[in-house]
């Protein structure tokens, strides 16, 4: 869930590399992850929607995408997003041995 907003994000992002004034948004996934840990309230309640990233560098023409930048994000989200699948099928492949299949 969080993998799949921050992939909207970053395309988002980078299909307006070229419009001036454009803001680069992001979503957190690690910060929404330890912020609902920390409430008590859970992944569930967790929403992960972007928000403008005050740190991101303004070019001249006003925008702050920076297109390698953004690939360099993106490629880290498909890894995390891959490492999430092996884990979460590892787990899986645990209980159906537990269960005997």
């Amino acid at each position: 869930m969080g993998a799949a907003a921050r992939q909207q994000a970053i395309a988002q992002n980078l299909a307006n590399v070229d419009t001036p004034g454009y803001q680069r948004v992001d979503v957190d996934f690690h910060k929404t992850l330890r912020d609902a840990m920390a409430s008590g309230t859970g992944l569930q309640s967790a929403t992960f929607s972007p928000r403008r990233d005050a740190s991101a560098q303004v070019r001249p023409d006003g925008s702050t995408v920076d297109a390698d930048v953004e690939a360099s994000a993106q490629a880290r989200n498909g890894l995390e997003y891959e490492t999430l699948v092996q884990v979460s099928k590892a787990r899986v492949d645990i209980i159906e041995a537990a269960m005997g299949r």
